[in-house]
């Protein structure tokens, strides 16, 4: 008897120690709550940790790393462990960290974006930038994206990020550094690479049109003609059917610059 006594107490200190060393993962993006990218990112993740989801109630495309300060943000909950939040991706980080989470979350993974984001996408990008927030916490972040137009089948993304989760969870990342990842559509993929920015150079980006009553508007957008950087850019990876993994540093500063300007005289 005192044996089965002890057999359930030792099962019970297991299982508090298993959900104690559990880990949670805030997931969030740029494509609204609803989007099939979050959805498969967060069912992904569930293998790999507790998952709390804090995204945009609607569509923040190309909103970057804008902080909405000048009106109150409404929250609603749609799960137990779903939050949409009226505001951009940089809201949902910051909503969730510091207001509605108990505890302080072991990874941030932003995505799955419908559509790549490489090369200078990632200043205008909101799901980027939501990764960006996270590193400003102090909390590993990544964000992953699938580089396609049409086929959105997040299948091979989610399980590459489900991967890359458990690898950060366990080794960490160097400091002020997220990860900014990019999966090319299809099966055929490669394998992954280790990539730098590239950058993309487009044609006419501001297209002037006019309206029924005789005055100007714009749309703001062009296609790419053709990409820069040479090898080991995240467009050639992706060109190659390689996923793509660029860290991205929050220190922007131009240190090869700094000893030129230092020769400076205004």
């Amino acid at each position: 008897m005192v044996r089965l006594k002890n057999y359930a107490f030792r099962s019970t200190i297991s299982s508090i120690m298993e959900f104690s060393l559990k880990k949670l993962i805030l997931v969030s993006n740029d494509d609204g709550i609803n989007s099939e990218g979050i959805k498969a990112l967060a069912r992904a993740l569930k293998r790999v940790g507790d998952v709390f989801v804090a995204a945009p109630d609607r569509e923040q495309s190309a909103v970057s790393h804008s902080l909405t300060l000048h009106r109150p943000l409404r929250v609603e909950q749609l799960a137990p462990a779903a939050y949409a939040v009226d505001g951009t991706p940089t809201d949902c980080i910051n909503i969730a960290v510091n207001g509605i989470l108990k505890k302080r979350p072991d990874l941030v993974v932003s995505g799955i974006n419908k559509g790549g984001n490489m090369g200078d996408d990632v200043t205008y990008s909101g799901t980027v930038s939501a990764a960006i927030e996270g590193t400003l916490f102090g909390i590993p972040s990544f964000a992953v994206s699938l580089v396609s137009r049409e086929n959105f089948d997040f299948t091979i993304a989610a399980r590459f990020a489900a991967r890359l989760a458990r690898f950060i969870l366990k080794n960490g990342l160097p400091k002020d550094t997220l990860l900014n990842v990019n999966v090319p559509e299809g099966n055929d993929i490669q394998g992954y690479r280790i990539t730098k920015q590239g950058k993309r150079i487009y044609g006419d980006a501001v297209i002037e049109k006019v309206d029924p009553r005789g005055k100007k508007y714009y749309w703001i957008g062009g296609d790419m003609l053709r990409w820069e950087g040479g090898k080991d850019t995240d467009f050639e990876a992706i060109a190659n059917n390689f996923i793509s993994i660029t860290p991205v540093h929050l220190d922007m500063t131009n240190h090869a610059a700094l000893k030129e300007l230092h020769k400076w005289k205004l």
